[in-house]
């Protein structure tokens, strides 16, 4: 049966309410006060906590539910007074609360309350387990430096209001993060709505983010609820925003100042309470320079910035990705997961992920699919990954400046360059020339003719 927590410091409340939840089933668990109900949530993770809203101490009620939402976000918490006003109420709802039950408390009063939190707590289950199958998930895979970054300040970002732009190349996880912002957050249980900016026509784009009234246009056979009233008490999620248009991007920075929308072909503004996450690859500042991108809307955007590393960058990360990938699709499929021996694992850490974690998710489950339960080669791995089939290497360490002259014209110069060049990717690559024709990205016979040219030895 569930298990419920009660942390009240009346004695009577404890043994009234304990009695009449053991009697229906219920696994009981008390505390006197806050910080002992909070040491005792830890150790018995319980389905529901009943919270009494008065307590003596450095904590009061409101502060041990702030602290068991953070905690333990799945848990639906019951707040109990008798002389709670009412904004202390709508306080209690915004921190996360799941109802408000005043006392002195009835049985019938206990028991609805308690089976409607049960029914939110496997909701939210059910939901989450939903969401991982799909591979939606706010989990953020890695111990480099820059992950432990941005786990950082999702932590401090997420539980306030603050519009957060998040950038990065394609593929480096700005959906996940947004996720985990919107998990972090009090509307975590509210909608999370995406909007792919760049995917949307522009001749829709204004139906797609604000809605439509039935007959707004031709083919608006009914009205249509757009992005922001689905998001509304949630947070909605611009990814691509660098690609809006300055006409959406006008209609998006009213949207967002005078909180409200109107629907296409609608004369009545409709109020819109959404958190706005924005993300892209693009370099809005270098856009507003040229005029593409408008700079009051980056300024309302870009509140508080979160800049993600690429894959080539944290190289120390891809064993952890590799495992969790794996894992993944062996709970989604029931395919038994690879083995990769360890210089497959070398494989992937030199290969430089031009598409980042989403090109090396994709290349897990290719070679889950392909070999389950089987134990990977490098060769394997090899004839997946782009460049013809050629083994990825590490990249070349910074080149030095070739010794040239004033004099010099450009051929010689040109010349120099070259020679300094071949000759550093053959240091690299500790004289095997397939290595250095591979991170020049050149074949080998063509190299070999550069070489003769240029008079360096194992050119034959």
């Amino acid at each position: 049966m569930a298990s419920v927590l009660i942390v009240d410091d009346e004695v009577n409340i404890r043994r009234m309410v304990g009695a009449l939840l053991s009697g229906e089933g219920y696994d009981v668990f008390d505390a006197p006060d806050a910080r002992a109900g909070l040491t005792l949530a830890q150790a018995q993770d319980p389905d529901i906590a009943l919270v009494d809203l008065m307590m003596p101490g450095d904590m009061d009620g409101l502060a041990l539910l702030e602290k068991l939402r953070t905690q333990f976000p799945d848990l639906p918490v019951v707040m109990m007074s008798g002389r709670a006003a009412l904004a202390d109420a709508v306080r209690a709802t915004r921190l996360g609360a799941f109802t408000f039950l005043e006392k002195p408390l009835t049985p019938e009063s206990v028991l609805l309350a308690l089976a409607s939190a049960l029914e939110l707590r496997q909701a939210r289950r059910t939901a989450r387990a939903l969401r991982e199958d799909l591979g939606f998930t706010s989990e953020m895979v890695g111990e480099s430096a820059a992950v432990h970054a941005v786990r950082q300040l999702v932590a401090q970002v997420g539980p306030t209001d603050a519009r957060v732009l998040i950038t990065g190349e394609s593929g480096t996880g700005k959906e996940l993060v947004a996720s985990a912002l919107h998990a972090a957050s009090p509307r975590r249980d509210l909608p999370f709505i995406r909007v792919n900016c760049a995917a949307i026509p522009r001749d829709l784009l204004e139906s797609e983010m604000f809605g439509h009234e039935r007959g707004a246009f031709t083919g608006a056979t009914e009205r249509r609820i757009g992005r922001f009233e689905l998001a509304h008490t949630g947070t909605l999620f611009l990814d691509e925003v660098g690609d809006l248009g300055l006409e959406a991007q006008a209609k998006l920075l009213r949207a967002i100042e005078a909180r409200e929308i109107e629907r296409v072909g609608g004369g009545k503004p409709i109020k819109v309470d959404v958190r706005i996450i924005a993300a892209t690859n693009k370099d809005l500042a270098k856009a507003v320079k040229d005029g593409r991108f408008r700079e009051d809307l980056l300024f309302r955007l870009n509140v508080i910035p979160i800049e993600l590393a690429p894959l080539r960058e944290r190289p120390g990360d891809i064993p952890l990705l590799i495992r969790h990938f794996a894992q993944r699709h062996h709970a989604r499929t029931g395919q038994a997961c690879c083995e990769w021996a360890p210089e497959v694992v070398r494989v992937f850490e030199r290969y430089p992920w031009p598409g980042n974690v989403r090109e090396l998710a994709n290349i897990v489950e290719r070679l889950s699919i392909v070999h389950p339960g089987s134990t990977v080669s490098a060769e394997q791995l090899r004839r997946l990954l782009p460049d013809s089939g050629t083994t990825p290497s590490e990249p070349m360490r910074a080149i030095p400046e070739p010794e040239m002259e004033s004099s010099m014209g450009l051929s010689d110069a040109l010349e120099a360059y070259e020679r300094t060049l071949i000759a550093h990717a053959l240091s690299s690559a500790d004289g095997n020339i397939a290595d250095a024709a591979r991170r020049l990205r050149t074949d080998r016979a063509n190299l070999y003719r550069r070489m003769r040219r240029l008079g360096l030895g194992g050119g034959e």
